[in-house]
């Protein structure tokens, strides 16, 4: 099923989450294949990938995704992913039909990033 936005509720949904706090670097809505529906790159922030890298990393998001499924009647559904990295925070969450990625600065406290993440899949449930 086809996330059922047009181009500019997918824009406005970015930009809040982008809003959400300075320490956000990039956030993207995929569709179940990895590919970039919208995304956007704060206007303070250099990206860290090439375009190419992060293409790439967004349909491995989506192979992981698939694997993940097929846990979910044992272990329950994926919350969200959270990888901590030197550099930068990737956080991965799943609406029913798309998938939302974001970066954010790695100093950022656990708690407000939890804020965070719960705030984005508030914004995302009905995609």
């Amino acid at each position: 099923m086809a996330v059922e936005c047009t181009e500019d509720e997918l824009l406005e949904i970015v930009e809040n989450i982008l809003a959400l706090d300075t320490a956000m670097r990039f956030a993207a809505i995929l569709d179940l294949n990895g590919k970039i529906l919208e995304g956007i790159m704060k206007e303070s922030k250099t990206s860290l990938e090439s375009q190419k890298q992060q293409e790439k990393f967004c349909k491995d998001a989506a192979k992981a995704r698939k694997m993940r499924e097929k846990y979910n009647g044992t272990l329950g559904k994926v919350r969200y992913i959270h990888n901590e990295r030197e550099n930068v925070t990737q956080i991965i969450s799943y609406a029913p039909n798309c998938t939302i990625f974001v970066t954010m600065e790695p100093e950022l406290r656990i708690n407000k990033k939890l804020q965070i993440i719960t705030k984005i899949k508030k914004m995302t449930a009905h995609l």
